[in-house]
């Protein structure tokens, strides 16, 4: 998998963008966004771009905020299916692979990390259509794979989405890295993950919200592995400007 993206951190311009002194128009548009969604209106790019204008955000912070927010809906219901990962003692798990491994990949970098109005952890970065491994790769699987066996979680199943380049490479290194650490982990490259995660018997780790509003329970894997790693740029978008 080799490329000359070392890290999946931060863009050029997102310590400007991110600054402090940033923060509460971005919040500002958050909670217009949330207010809109909330009332019928479209998660497309009119509404986006509606709301964009308005606060002169620009692509990074759109970016931000399109992942930032909710309808009161959809925050009721996810919350409603949040467990804590203290809950999971003795019971399978299934992971939405490059979901997770991407935000831990960024927390890891300094790449931004936001807290979304539904509590979850959400990252910026994009995929555009292959995986390419980044210095944070292994650790974020060790760091993964440790915290499950602390949560004293008896298997895990991870699907990663077939469609994206390089799946199989990355599918080898996990089980290499599972195989070492003696993680019990099976790991499947699927054409729709988003489907078979809805519909599985259990817990999902995932901050995709179709996904979370549709799957018996999901949990902030993200936000536990992370916790206070030094290298976190967290954003907290969740609470409206008071």
């Amino acid at each position: 998998m080799g490329n000359h993206q070392r890290h999946r951190g931060m863009k050029s311009e997102d310590e400007k963008w991110f600054a402090d002194d940033q923060l509460d128009s971005l919040r500002m548009a958050v909670a217009d966004y949330n207010w809109m969604l909330s009332r019928g209106y479209s998660d497309g790019t009119a509404t986006l771009s509606l709301v964009g204008d308005r606060y002169r955000l620009p692509l990074r912070q759109r970016h931000a905020l399109m992942r930032a927010a909710c309808s009161d809906a959809s925050l009721i219901l996810r919350k409603e299916k949040e467990i804590a990962p203290d809950q999971l003692q003795g019971k399978p798990l299934w992971i939405d692979g490059y979901n997770l491994l991407i935000t831990l990949e960024s927390g890891l970098s300094g790449g931004i990390v936001l807290r979304c109005r539904d509590g979850s952890w959400r990252d910026i970065a994009s995929l555009h259509g292959t995986y390419r491994q980044v210095e944070e790769t292994s650790m974020a699987l060790e760091m993964t794979g440790k915290a499950l066996l602390a949560l004293e979680i008896p298997e895990v199943t991870w699907f990663l989405d077939a469609p994206v380049s390089n799946s199989g490479r990355l599918r080898q290194m996990m089980k290499g890295v599972a195989e070492y650490f003696h993680f019990p982990w099976q790991i499947h490259i699927v054409n729709s993950p988003d489907k078979q995660l809805a519909e599985v018997a259990g817990t999902v780790v995932t901050s995709d919200g179709w996904i979370m509003e549709r799957a018996p329970a999901w949990v902030n894997l993200s936000q536990h592995v992370l916790g206070e790693n030094e290298a976190l740029q967290l954003i907290d978008l969740s609470l409206d400007p008071v």
